[in-house]
């Protein structure tokens, strides 16, 4: 733990951590423009010791460097059309005492405006809370200090979860569309 911390601080970072993650949550994460995203985001992670899985394209967990993969928290997801992964990873909360997915909402690394909804469905379904993550480049930290309860209502709530990266820099701030 205490290597992973001077290894973050000395990179420039630091954690911005204003709430206690609850055992069963959705971590929304962005914005995500870089591969350089899941370096800190690990990073971090293992330096405070958060326990969180994250979700990534089901290859990267069956590659080469698979096992690595899954035993830092991924979780493969398959992305063809006939799978219907929010049912899935809404189950999983069922059957965890503690919990926690990380996901990012583009989906993508490119610009993309149109924010995959997945994971405020699973939140929705499973009946967890979304806990707003900020990776901010310019700051250089990583914040964590909002929780979003789903309630259905899913365009004011990811109106009000995309008003909440305004102000954020990304690694590539030209991809990082709201």
């Amino acid at each position: 733990m205490w290597l992973e911390k001077k290894i973050f601080s000395l990179l420039g970072w630091r954690a911005d951590i204003k709430i206690e993650l609850p055992d069963k949550c959705v971590a929304c994460i962005a914005p995500h423009t870089s591969n350089w995203d899941f370096f800190y985001c690990v990073l971090f992670k293992e330096a405070y010791r958060i326990k969180v899985n994250f979700l990534i394209k089901e290859e990267w967990t069956k590659s080469v460097i698979g096992g690595l993969i899954r035993r830092l928290g991924g979780i493969g997801i398959r992305r063809d059309k006939s799978y219907s992964s929010t049912d899935t990873y809404a189950k999983t909360f069922d059957d965890n005492e503690i919990l926690r997915i990380a996901i990012t909402p583009e989906g993508t690394r490119k610009g993309n405006k149109d924010w995959k909804q997945g994971f405020y469905y699973i939140a929705l379904k499973a009946g967890v809370p979304i806990v707003l993550v900020s990776l901010d480049y310019k700051e250089k930290r990583i914040s964590i200090d909002r929780i979003i309860v789903p309630n259905g209502d899913i365009d004011t709530q990811m109106a009000e979860i995309k008003a909440y990266y305004k102000g954020v820099t990304a690694k590539y701030p030209d991809k990082f569309v709201l």
